[in-house]
């Protein structure tokens, strides 16, 4: 009979009836009652009231009993921690059984318990588990390890667990050696400094030994650790290779995808002429092959794999074109893949081959392939030259099917072959604009536009095709709209006489009766350029345009060097770092290839370059936090500054008029007809509730307080630093940050030769100059240091971003400790914003990288506000009132160069106000907001 008697519900006495039965005499009844209550807690019921009856059961040697026993067991220690400790004796005496199964069970159970009171009483039997005879008894405690340190990391350093682990590498048996290694990796991956898996030949060489004898699972994690370390030299890189090589032939994919990452890592380290290279590449194309005669999923993950082993090293995959080939049951998401690979791979080789067959493709049913299809036939001409004329005639043959989706996506790849092979086959226009009519996506009308406009001296009638699309104008897409504005402005540069009422009505269209801003600025740009100076607009906006690249969807070369490092896992499938998807701190350290043989660059250097003319740091005191910080730094964020003298404000405010005054006129040689009669009023004046209000409005910004210091707070207790007690805070004063501190000797002994030094942290904070602690530091005396920063050491991301490590050193010890600091020390005193500019930036940013916070509580009104932050170096540019309601915006810099954009709601009798924050660096904003309550509260 199955198990599914135990599910039937039961009248109402039934834990009542169960506790009964638990503690009957007879051991089948004990059984059935202890797999009805595991039945009751499966499917949700609270049976945790029989927590004593159940645990009495634990004393039997039924392997079976005891299995079900330590499942409730685990289910519910950690809502009834203080009945747990009752289980413990059992423990004990079971990891001493002579049953390895039932030592093992117990070790596994002990490990899956997440009670704190508990944890301290199984240090003593994990000991002896992980020294047990039997080794499926040592690799379950090994795994027990990594648990138990996830509860209660001080506890497993101190009882020395990571040393037995390390030991473990060199156990005799393959899946204790397997599991070591797992438990170590887990455990390194949430203290990435700790170096816990010290890799050297003499471990890789027990790492490989195991490898052949473990299990596939085993072999995966063997391999991940293996991908961690970096070869001495190329004759070391060459040997782990040679050894790795025979797990490509392995059933499991995963084990072929994690050999596949070790060997493309270690490949960076061998010459290029060496013979084993060329053997290599030849022995990681087979397998690579084989996993795409899997099911489906797993072709994807396969293919989105190789779509990076291809961008890296194509010349593996180059003579397996034909896998690639698409299958008529491929489902969607495998053949867009497959196609993109195609592509990746096509050369003056196998062109013809791939042209045929995308040419099927495009004659299929599944509408988003053919698209695909037809653009990867674009793709090809523009990466082989020498197929662009095929590739072109393939394109017009698809124009005369007729359908109305292929005609415009061969129209928009066409477009991008005019711009790589400029003069060579604008012989195919006329078959494009007979074909002018059937165009309705956006994109291909555009691209249809930017032909007509660009060709307009080979076309007898450009003025007519681009007249028929402005008839619609309103209706069209912004692209469209866009497009079609340049079009006609270069039309008319070329054809002035018969196109001036043309261009006059799309500027018409484009200034005075669209609402979209981009299109209102192009079009005023397009009429202030054709009216002071036409030669200037012809050579602007008729300039010869840059070639188009051959690749624009390649992974960035960095990007790439990660993703290789994390094949076979989610960050090779998403195309994304693992920073980029995992919550945390946990699996955000950042890999990258080792240097080629002789490159000369150093084989791992994740550190972010130090800044020109800054000497080196001296190394850090303290480990690393191991996260870097790639965007905030690297990213030129500074806004649009004014050089030369500001425009004369009449620009701001001219007429129409103005606008058209005799420049139009030059060019043609005649008149040019009435221009229209006013301008738009968006244009004139700032329309009232807008940001444009910034151009007018600028009153109640007072004179500016003090800048904001927290008080002192403690950073280093005096326990923990053998009696000396550091507590601090940081200041900016005259343009400089300081960290203001107060030293107190709490010990019994003198203390001297006092020395500090910063780790390596977001903004590249770094004193400016040795701890000037002048006197010794007699018992109980006190003394106050101020120590000046700059902001040019090293840079690495930390978490918080604002947070900083510290080592102070003594003639006693070395002591750490990390404090905040608030943001506001690193506002410049040049962070205010010409109101131009802060306009133009603010529309600039993207809006998704604006947060909006609430501050509360705050009593002050807007200018009070204003001149609070401004002590800070936070600056109004502008102040607007709308329905009782105060409008500050605002500017600061950061010491780095990023600016960050500010909208301050203060609405009178309110105590809470709202801060919009606007930046290219959005992760900053969290920090910045803290200092806004910061200031405005203190």
């Amino acid at each position: 009979m199955t198990d599914s008697k135990y599910f039937t519900t039961t009248k109402k006495g039934e834990i009542f009836e169960l506790k009964a039965e638990l503690n009957s005499d007879k051991k089948e009844k004990k059984k059935e009652a202890v797999k009805k209550v595991i039945a009751s807690m499966t499917v949700g019921k609270d049976v945790s009231a029989l927590f004593p009856d159940v645990v009495n059961c634990m004393q039997t040697d039924n392997l079976e009993l005891k299995k079900l026993v330590y499942l409730y067991l685990m289910n519910y220690a950690k809502s009834q921690p203080d009945m747990a400790i009752m289980a413990v004796n059992t423990f004990v005496k079971d990891c001493e059984d002579p049953n390895p199964l039932i030592r093992a069970l117990a070790v596994r159970t002990m490990g899956c318990i997440r009670v704190d009171k508990i944890t301290e009483y199984l240090c003593e039997p994990l000991r002896k588990c992980l020294k047990d005879e039997d080794p499926y008894v040592r690799k379950t405690a090994a795994v027990c390890v990594a648990k138990l340190h996830d509860i209660n990391a001080q506890l497993v350093e101190d009882q020395g667990f990571l040393d037995t682990l390390k030991d473990l590498i060199s156990d005799s048996n393959p899946m204790v050696v397997a599991n070591a290694v797992a438990a170590l990796s887990e455990i390194a991956e949430s203290h990435p400094n700790s170096n816990l898996l010290d890799l050297n030949p003499q471990t890789i060489n027990k790492l490989l030994t195991a490898l052949n004898e473990c299990t596939e699972w085993g072999q995966i994690f063997i391999l991940d650790c293996l991908a961690n370390y970096t070869p001495r030299d190329d004759r070391e890189s060459q040997s782990i290779c040679e050894r790795v090589t025979p797990r490509l032939s392995h059933a499991n994919s995963a084990v072929v995808l994690s050999a596949v990452k070790v060997l493309m890592k270690f490949m960076e380290m061998l010459p290029k002429d060496l013979d084993y290279y060329g053997t290599l590449l030849k022995k990681l194309a087979p397998p690579l092959v084989t996993l795409l005669s899997a099911e489906p999923e797993l072709q994807y993950v396969a293919l989105r794999n190789i779509n990076l082993i291809v961008q890296r090293r194509p010349e593996i995959l180059k003579h397996e074109m034909k896998v690639f080939f698409v299958k008529y049951n491929d489902p969607i998401y495998v053949k867009l893949e497959k196609l993109d690979i195609m592509i990746r791979l096509a050369s003056q080789a196998n062109i013809a081959q791939v042209l045929a067959e995308l040419k099927e493709y495009a004659t299929e049913v599944d509408v988003d392939f053919v698209r695909k299809a037809v653009r990867a036939i674009g793709r090809c001409a523009i990466k082989v030259e020498q197929s662009a004329e095929r590739c072109v005639s393939t394109l017009l043959d698809l124009i005369q099917t007729k359908v109305n989706y292929v005609v415009q996506e061969a129209i928009v790849v066409i477009k991008d072959i005019f711009r790589k092979y400029p003069n060579k086959y604008e012989s195919v226009i006329a078959t494009l604009c007979e074909n002018l009519d059937s165009l309705d996506e956006p994109e291909a009308r555009a691209a249809m536009i930017w032909i007509v406009g660009e060709y307009a001296e080979r076309i007898d009638n450009a003025d007519e095709l681009l007249e028929s699309f402005l008839e619609g104008f309103h209706d069209e897409s912004t692209q469209v709209q866009l497009q079609l504005l340049t079009a006609i402005v270069k039309l008319f540069l070329k054809k002035p006489t018969e196109t001036q009422e043309l261009v006059q009505q799309v500027l018409s269209l484009a200034t005075q009766d669209s609402d979209n801003p981009d299109l209102r600025d192009r079009g005023y740009i397009y009429w202030r350029l054709l009216s002071t100076d036409p030669v200037a607009a012809k050579e602007v906006v008729l300039a010869e345009k840059p070639l188009i690249s051959e690749e624009t969807d390649l992974i960035e070369p960095t990007l790439l060097e990660e993703l290789i490092c994390h094949i076979g896992t989610l960050a090779s499938v998403y195309h994304k770092p693992p920073s980029a998807f995992v919550e945390g701190s946990r699996g955000v350290q950042h890999k990258r290839l080792p240097g080629s043989a002789g490159s000369g660059e150093s084989v791992e250097s994740p550190d972010v370059a130090s800044a020109p003319g800054v000497s080196e740091a001296p190394p850090a005191v303290i480990p690393s936090q191991g996260d870097l910080l790639g965007d905030l730094l690297n990213l030129d964020l500074t806004p649009p500054t004014t050089t030369g003298p500001p425009p004369p404000s009449s620009g701001m405010q001219m007429g129409a008029m103005d606008l058209l005054g005799g420049g139009l006129d030059s060019l043609m040689g005649g008149g040019f007809g009435a221009a229209p009669a006013a301008m738009p009023a968006s244009f004139t004046a700032p329309v009232s509730g807008g940001l444009d209000d910034l151009f007018d409005l600028g009153g109640g910004v007072g004179m500016p307080m003090g800048a904001y210091s927290p008080p002192k707070t403690v950073w280093l207790p005096a326990m923990k630093a053998k009696g000396l007690e550091i507590s601090g805070t940081f200041a900016r004063r005259s343009g400089v940050v300081q960290m203001e501190m107060t030293l107190t000797n709490k010990a019994m002994s003198v203390m001297t030769d006092f020395a500090i030094q910063f780790n390596r942290n977001s903004f590249g904070l770094a004193p400016a100059g040795p701890l000037q602690v002048l006197t010794p530091l007699s018992p109980n005396q006190s003394i106050e240091v101020t120590l000046p920063l700059n902001t040019v050491g090293p840079v690495m991301k930390m978490e918080p971003l604002n947070n900083l490590q510290v080592a102070v050193k003594n003639n006693i010890d070395v002591f750490y400790f990390s404090c905040q600091y608030p943001i506001s020390m690193l506002f410049a005193e040049d962070g205010k914003m010409e109101r131009q500019v802060f306009l133009a930036t603010w529309k600039d940013i993207p809006n998704e990288n604006e947060s909006q916070f609430q501050i509360k509580d705050c009593h002050l009104n807007s200018d009070a506000a204003s001149n609070k932050l401004q002590g800070s170096n936070i600056f109004t540019i502008a102040k607007r009132t709308v329905e009782g309601q105060d409008m500050l915006y605002q500017s600061m810099k950061l010491s780095n160069g990023i600016w960050l954009l500010a909208e301050l709601r203060v609405q009178a009798g309110n105590p809470n106000y709202t801060v919009s924050l606007k930046c290219r660096a959005p992760e900053v904003s969290q920090c910045v907001f803290q200092s806004y309550e910061a200031v405005l509260k203190n």
